[in-house]
């Protein structure tokens, strides 16, 4: 029995691709239409600053999933493996319990497809080998992101995001149906998790023409020179091909469009799980937690995509909605590796330990489950790291209140009081009113990471990662994808040919076509 007085509650984890947390009305929008995640805050708990602890795909999740960050169990890109030694909230749970179930994308790299999920209803959309593998100081072309995403956007029949997305949550409503009429009776844990908003921007017509009358605003930050973007931020732009690129404002119009249109059509994918558990009776015992593995610049600064530590980038939404929970805002700062502690704290009474380990999140369910204003932490930190691709060097990141710092030994420190100076757009590292805090944050840095030795760690690991990726295109061919066999043909990306080619094949519109 839980705090509620009820039994163990089942947990429906909804995760979405790129989502920028101001992106929905219960976070200061006035023109997103998704009634059905206006509907979940309204009902539920909203925390006010949520934060990935790593802005790119496979790594946020693989952080989230194992209430870690990725310097502290190697998974430190796109290509990185996601070791099957690290227990995930899926081994957490179950061990609690739970049946636990997975539906579309959490960009596993490696052979280990399940990491403690009992049942995968879909494959992944992207590769499970090395396809993506860095390799710091010759990076070479890549072709993962540029200039077509914002050009090349606005209405589409049909895209591959699209049918993953709504493959995804057949598989998932199928899976609360065959569990009502099944007799297994522990309770669930499913993850239901999407592709869109990411790029390409692109929708339907539908979801288009919710915008049609939209005061949709341009970025609150124009596109910025080179000599007005910090270091890292040149070499994101150069790495995707977009500097001093000036897009014509009807492209950065069409593509937040679009952006919003995408998230218009999650909503209705949504309300179809919601229904479901309406439909098969879970609806009164079951907790839903809806997040994002990153944001999105969305053409702030003149940056698109994610990668960064500013705020459209690293900050989440994070909603949590339960019939007992009462709606609350919670100040307190989250972060996405607080999920494994704060899923467990859910399953059982709160206050919940791992057995195993230090985790780097905490249980935050206290907070959730809370029927009135209890004391907040404020200035909790909160951590996050870079060391993917487009850098020569780990990039860290402190937030602490209202200050965020950026520290790489490659680049000048970043400082931001976010209160004064929500935009970032003054850097305070250089000031000496601060140069006592800036010292104070630097020896926070360096006492938290060994940044040499993760250097090392990181060299090492991609080089391995190169060779093993050549090595296996000689020969007998296999693919470690979920359920699939070498060769066999699937309309989801395998590294097989340009991602930017597979990715902009899309069906546009029939009139488009005239």
């Amino acid at each position: 029995m839980t705090s509620q007085g009820i039994k163990k509650p089942n947990i429906l984890f909804i995760q979405v691709d790129q989502m920028l947390a101001t992106s929905l009305r219960t976070y200061g929008n006035t023109f997103c239409h998704a009634p059905t995640l206006d509907k979940l805050a309204n009902e539920g708990a909203v925390f006010d600053t949520a934060y990935c602890n790593f802005p790119l795909c496979a790594p946020s999740r693989f952080s989230m999933a194992s209430g870690q960050l990725c310097s502290t169990i190697g998974a430190y890109d796109n290509a990185a493996e996601f070791p099957a030694e690290i227990p995930t909230y899926a081994h957490y749970l179950r061990n609690l319990g739970y049946q636990t179930c997975l539906s579309g994308k959490m960009h596993f790299i490696g052979p280990d497809q399940y990491h403690g999920f009992e049942k995968r209803l879909t494959a992944d959309l992207y590769p499970a080998d090395f396809s993506w593998v860095p390799n710091w100081g010759d990076e070479g072309e890549r072709d993962t992101n540029d200039p077509r995403s914002v050009t090349v956007s606005g209405i589409c029949e049909r895209s591959v995001q699209i049918d993953f997305d709504n493959h995804v949550t057949h598989e998932a409503e199928q899976y609360l149906y065959d569990l009502a009429r099944g007799k297994d009776d522990r309770p669930f844990f499913l993850q239901v998790s999407y592709t869109h908003p990411h790029e390409p921007y692109l929708c339907q017509q539908a979801y288009w023409d919710l915008y049609e009358d939209a005061a949709i605003p341009e970025p609150e930050v124009p596109a910025l020179s080179r000599e007005k973007h910090d270091a890292h931020s040149v070499r994101l732009l150069e790495d995707f091909g977009m500097m001093d690129v000036n897009f014509d404002i009807s492209d950065v119009q069409r593509a937040r469009r679009a952006y919003y249109g995408s998230i218009s059509y999650l909503d209705t994918l949504f309300q179809k799980l919601i229904h479901t558990l309406s439909q098969t009776g879970f609806e009164d015992n079951t907790v839903v937690v809806f997040t994002s593995d990153h944001g999105e610049m969305l053409g702030e600064r003149g940056m698109w995509f994610k990668k960064h530590f500013f705020e459209p980038s690293l900050r989440v939404p994070l909603i949590v909605s339960a019939p007992w929970i009462s709606p609350k805002r919670i100040k307190t700062p989250a972060s996405l590796v607080d999920l494994l502690p704060t899923f467990c704290g859910l399953a059982s009474d709160g206050n919940w330990q791992s057995e195993t380990e230090t985790l780097a999140g905490q249980d935050l369910s206290a907070l959730i489950n809370s029927t009135s204003a209890g004391v907040e932490d404020t200035s909790r930190p909160v951590y996050a790291e870079y060391l993917a691709e487009a850098t020569t060097a780990p990039i860290f990141m402190i937030k602490r209140g209202n200050l965020k710092f950026i520290y790489s030994s490659n680049d000048p420190e970043l400082l931001f009081d976010l209160h004064k100076d929500p935009l970032e757009l003054t850097n305070l590292a250089g000031n000496s009113d601060y140069a006592e805090t800036v010292d104070q944050f630097t020896n926070e840095v360096r006492h938290k990471w060994n940044e040499k030795v993760l250097t090392r760690s990181i060299i090492t690991s991609q080089q391995r990662r190169q060779l093993i990726r050549s090595s296996m295109t000689q020969g007998t061919a296999v693919r470690w994808n979920h359920g699939e066999s070498a060769n066999q043909p699937v309309r989801w990306y395998r590294g097989e040919g340009s991602y930017n080619e597979w990715a902009f094949d899309y069906l546009p519109q029939i009139a488009d076509k005239v």
